[in-house]
């Protein structure tokens, strides 16, 4: 058994495929917004899964629900009925406002869910010709891996080499209703956007965008459909991103949060005219709605109906922002921040995401870079102020050390 970071890292290159490329940390255990490596060195986390961890590591309240249900049952596929999963679908439900729901397991599984109903939909309520059914998307967007979601992805190193993809999926620039109005024809069943641009650097759409892509898809009679998988469950300062304008998609998409960084939950969720069309036999998921998911996610549903945990998105968000503010022209070209989540674009020229996460790294903190030269920060929602507060200064530090080197070298040029 390898014991130090070295150890397990050559482990990891040497038998793992390299879909990814990990900062140099191995961790071991972790509780709240504090994760330890095998060294015992302790970081803070402010990438919380992308989201998946917005409760933090190891909540108590998520691992004594979760340890009761394993020791009763984990599985029963839904060939038969358990008693988890009707109390989590009555309450998941409630939580968005609609009238059934349909789980599955992770966010692209769930996007996966949405694309499939909405075509059916298409087909079968609005009378779209057989095999014509198309679904708008937009610019930048990040929706999962599979092969149709990377269809439309505008990310090259996501797409190279995968194809041939699935078409049925125009794309248009993200957050301009004009542009959607005018890709809407008669093969157009939906519209599949996310509230905020998490991938793409916490990317935002104007204000108003929300309310009048729900007035475009109303009057055209296509479906709105939300992918809230990184934006919802409270990381948005709101029980959902679209709560931001008072605005209810026909669609959720959910997951990440929604397994209290535990176990793998997602769902869509829509009222009974849209996932009606789905009958038994035509989809289906082994894991999907098993006992010990639905008990994990009907308490993370629970802890989202007190409010907590989206007053402290807000609070801790506005915080986070006017450090961020300070820094802008200091190693900063601009931030953006909803709820407790920043994108936050650098200075090419200084440094790149990825140095930049490095020397967080040097100071006890973690955060994932995106696109070259912007980093996103999404602490857990069980953060402090204090813990915030250790963030800013490990990035403002950082950003002095580099500006500093940086006029070192250019003494140093003849």
């Amino acid at each position: 058994m390898p014991h130090s970071s070295a150890e397990h890292i050559e482990l990891t290159e040497r038998y793992a495929a390299h879909n990814y490329h990990p900062l140099p940390v191995v961790l071991e255990s972790g509780e709240g917004c504090w994760v330890t490596d095998v060294e015992g060195r302790r970081y803070l986390d402010c990438l919380a899964g992308y989201s998946a961890l917005n409760f933090g590591h190891c909540h108590p309240r998520l691992v004594a629900r979760a340890t009761e249900q394993l020791q009763k049952l984990t599985l029963t596929s839904r060939a038969f009925y358990n008693d988890e999963f009707g109390p989590f679908a009555r309450d998941l439900a409630a939580l968005t406002g609609k009238d059934m729901v349909l789980p599955m397991n992770t966010g692209a599984e769930a996007v996966e869910t949405a694309i499939k109903v909405s075509r059916r939909w298409g087909y079968q309520v609005k009378g779209v010709p057989a095999g014509r059914a198309s679904i708008i998307t937009m610019d930048g967007n990040f929706h999962g891996r599979t092969t149709t979601i990377v269809s439309f992805s505008t990310d090259h190193v996501a797409t190279a080499d995968y194809g041939p993809f699935t078409p049925g999926f125009p794309r248009v620039k993200y957050g301009d209703v004009d542009a959607i109005a005018n890709a809407v024809d008669e093969t157009t069943v939906a519209v599949l956007f996310e509230p905020v641009q998490g991938e793409g650097g916490v990317i935002l759409p104007p204000d108003g965008f929300l309310r009048d892509l729900r007035a475009l898809c109303r009057e055209r009679d296509i479906l709105m459909v939300a992918d809230e998988v990184q934006s919802g469950l409270g990381r948005a300062g709101t029980t959902f991103a679209c709560d931001r304008e008072g605005v209810t998609p026909d669609i959720y998409i959910l997951g990440k949060a929604l397994g209290g960084g535990l176990y793998p939950v997602s769902a869509i969720a829509a009222d009974a005219d849209i996932l009606g069309v789905i009958t038994p036999g035509s989809h289906g998921s082994t894991f999907g709605g098993n006992p010990l998911a639905a008990a994990v996610g009907r308490e993370v549903i629970a802890m989202l109906e007190e409010g907590e945990y989206q007053q402290r998105a807000q609070v801790l968000g506005a915080r986070l922002e006017a450090g961020l503010r300070t820094m802008v022209g200091q190693g900063v070209v601009g931030i953006r921040v909803r709820g407790l989540w920043a994108g936050v674009d650098l200075d090419p020229g200084l440094l790149s995401g990825r140095e930049l996460c490095e020397g967080l790294l040097e100071r006890g903190v973690l955060a994932k870079d995106t696109h070259g030269s912007t980093i996103r920060l999404a602490p857990p929602l069980v953060a402090t102020e204090e813990e915030i507060d250790i963030l800013l200064d490990a990035l403002r530090d950082t950003l002095d050390e580099a500006q500093s080197q940086e006029a070192q070298s250019q003494q140093a040029q003849p």
